[in-house]
């Protein structure tokens, strides 16, 4: 079948969880034969990447305009080449922010599934105008699109009771087992098992502030690694990185083989994540056979599933310190349970396999409904 996906930076990826999740899932339903496309806002030199098109538009450069732009462009380039006769068997988008533009599609033939991520609103960098637009765009998800995907049941109880409205509920996917090569970390001055490791966007309700103040608290020869970068997030950038110990590593963004690296070779991997849904980083940390402590919210509990450590905002040092005096063994038990949770629970396989059946299905009852109106 023919499946185009909407509303991310667009693949490879090289930003965050919804890039990684269109990576994944485009190339593994191509891989089974269907013909995909992703609609990108990077350029990538050619115009296919492991077998699925990418579809190039431009966009708005601005933290408030950036996502809608693009989406409402890829929105328009869609339908335009449905009525010059090339159809999609079905779209995926993502992100609720995006909920406005599927009606586009669907008046043009063409099923909508719309990926819901977390509740945006509640994200600090946001000003009021944009989180108006966000809780607008909770109502508009509930009926625009022909089925709401959400990644976490928190989620999915909160459209269930708010909106009474019923959602698919298909989790984030992750890799399982560390990788041997550490480049990356010899690269950061880092050694095996002898750094804490923080990734993230580096924004407000990201805490990675909480993190380091809360490392720095600690008398260790342990480093603390903080990963990540934002586009429009300057000024918290600049308080996170505004340290004098020689301790704190702050690399930026790692991708690809280095972010797996890292994951795979820290002492713990330290989740400071307090609004949306299911986090990828915990996830693919957990996947890797990280020891993982998390803040202690419903969406971050239920990854965690009892095979990792919650910490609060006021007692992370606390937490960390606590493992730092655990014996290796106890440590290893830890490590164990959080890859054997990822290995049952968030396969990227299983993920491919819910995706497909949903957009398949779309399909399908699409196709029927067009035959019965045509015979009529």
């Amino acid at each position: 079948m023919r499946f185009a996906l909407l509303g991310t930076r667009g693949i490879p990826a090289r930003y965050g969880g919804f890039e990684t999740f269109a990576e994944e899932l485009s190339t593994r339903l191509a891989a089974r034969g269907h013909a995909v496309t992703v609609y990108c806002r990077e350029r990538y030199p050619e115009p296919e990447y492991r077998g699925v098109r990418l579809q190039y538009l431009p966009t708005l450069r601005h933290k408030y305009l950036d996502t809608i732009v693009h989406s409402c462009l890829s929105s328009v380039h869609l339908t335009l080449l449905r009525f010059r006769g090339t159809k999609q068997d079905a779209v995926l988008y993502c992100n609720a922010a995006n909920a406005v533009f599927t009606w586009l599609p669907r008046v043009a033939g063409m099923p909508v599934a719309l990926n819901v991520d977390g509740l945006e609103r509640h994200r600090k960098k946001w000003n009021r105008a944009a989180k108006a637009w966000y809780r607008l765009s909770e109502w508009l998800a509930t009926w625009m699109p022909n089925a709401v995907v959400t990644d976490a049941q928190r989620i999915a109880d909160y459209y269930q009771e708010r909106y009474r409205r019923d959602s698919e509920m298909i989790s984030y996917g992750a890799e399982t087992g560390a990788v041997r090569t550490c480049a990356a970390l010899a690269a950061l001055g880092l050694e095996p098992r002898k750094y804490f490791l923080y990734v993230s966007r580096m924004e407000p309700e990201n805490n990675a502030l909480l993190v380091r103040e809360s490392f720095e608290m600690l008398d260790t020869q342990m480093k603390l690694a903080l990963v990540g970068d934002a586009p429009y997030a300057a000024d918290y950038i600049q308080r996170v990185r505004d340290t004098a110990d020689p301790r704190v590593v702050l690399p930026g963004a790692i991708y690809g083989e280095g972010y797996r690296e890292l994951g795979s070779h820290c002492f713990a991997y330290v989740h400071a994540t307090e609004v949306g849904g299911t986090h990828p980083a915990l996830i693919e940390a957990m996947g890797r056979g990280a020891l993982t402590l998390y803040l202690d919210t419903p969406e971050n509990a239920e990854v965690a599933g009892g095979a990792a450590l919650a910490f609060t905002h006021a007692n992370l040092a606390t937490v960390m310190r606590q493992v730092l005096d655990m014996p290796e063994p106890e440590r290893e038990t830890w490590r164990a349970r959080a890859m054997e949770r990822v290995r049952s629970r968030y396969s990227w396989e299983a993920v491919t396999d819910a995706y497909e059946k949903l957009l398949t299905k779309l399909a399908r009852t699409r196709a029927q409904s067009s035959s019965r109106a045509q015979s009529s």
